[in-house]
């Protein structure tokens, strides 16, 4: 059974109905990329300005925010009354030169610190092939144990975040890849969904790269019923609550994907969507500047984040009706 500060941290990061419709802006070398302008690259000034923007303009339509500690504390502080925080612990991207993308964490930060700066929750990223080799894999068994027992010790909520991979199949977008995803993540799922891991809430893509399914792309690879069939089975998966992120896919595309998982019969509890909700924003920011970008945010990316809001009201499950986290 859930603990009480757990609880009360995911109450803060969802919204009334027990949905979370949260806004993730952690991103850190890809946003710097985005909002860089003619060759220079944007410095943490201007990253950080823009992650305040987009925090300002829309957390008041959003349950929380996901920020990251490095550019994010403005941020935290420009976001709406009543909208949770969700801190990034880990470093971002990983070292190309070794195997296995194995996480790190910030050297400066702790769970209890972020805490005490205001974090209702903490949200770790991890790379994982369930079929990379057993050494690889104790590593990062042992890592999110660690930042679980951390979570545990300050009574926080722990959202891990599972991006799958191949480490044969250099292309995540492939055909080749997009065959073997749907065992990729759901085997993820199972795995930290045990105890030892102490995590309360999965992030994770859909089993499928909707761009292979029937009525969805050109090229398919799995029909509707078979894709149907892995959104079911992802759910039969695990009994946290887990939600969708939106992996840089167009907003319209992510709100279909999510009827779809609805209809499959997912029991998925919200989203944590980031670049389907605001990177039209950071283009203008880039070639216009700050006032092109807000009024982009304040009617483009308002109304993604407010259709994506009326689909989760339609096709989100409450966390607190899911297993682990069940009502007293």
């Amino acid at each position: 059974m859930i603990t009480e500060g757990k609880r009360m941290g995911l109450e803060k990061l969802s919204n009334q109905n027990g949905i979370i419709g949260a806004l993730a802006i952690d991103q850190r070398g890809s946003l710097q990329k985005m909002i860089s302008k003619d060759g220079d690259m944007a410095n943490k000034v201007t990253i950080e300005k823009f992650k305040a923007m987009v925090s300002r303009e829309l957390t008041p339509y959003a349950s929380s925010i996901l920020l990251d500690p490095e550019f994010g504390w403005d941020a935290a502080g420009e976001r709406a009354k009543g909208a949770g925080l969700l801190m990034a612990y880990e470093k971002t991207g990983y070292d190309t030169t070794k195997k296995g993308r194995l996480p790190d964490l910030l050297p400066e930060w702790s769970v209890k610190k972020l805490k005490n700066n205001g974090a209702d929750g903490i949200k770790l990223l991890l790379y994982y092939d369930v079929d990379e080799s057993k050494s690889i894999n104790a590593q990062k068994h042992a890592f999110v144990e660690r930042v679980g027992a951390e979570c545990k010790a300050e009574d926080i909520p722990f959202f891990l975040e599972i991006v799958s991979y191949d480490s044969n199949i250099e292309d995540v977008k492939s055909e080749a890849y997009a065959k073997v995803k749907p065992h990729k993540v759901i085997e993820a799922m199972k795995e930290f969904s045990k105890q030892e891991y102490g995590v309360d809430v999965l992030k994770v893509e859909v089993p499928v790269n909707m761009a292979f399914v029937e009525g969805f792309g050109e090229r398919i690879i799995y029909s509707k019923e078979e894709a149907a069939g892995f959104f079911k089975t992802q759910t039969e998966a695990t009994n946290l609550p887990f939600i969708f992120l939106s992996a840089g896919v167009s907003a319209e595309l992510f709100r279909k994907t999510l009827y779809f998982a609805k209809d499959a019969g997912s029991h998925f509890n919200g989203v944590l969507c980031g670049r389907a909700t605001w990177k039209g924003g950071a283009i203008k920011y880039a070639e216009d500047g700050e006032q092109a970008a807000k009024k982009w945010l304040q009617t483009e990316g308002r109304h993604n984040i407010e259709s994506l809001n009326k689909v989760l009201e339609e096709c989100a499950t409450p966390w607190f009706k899911t297993g682990k986290v069940s009502p007293v």
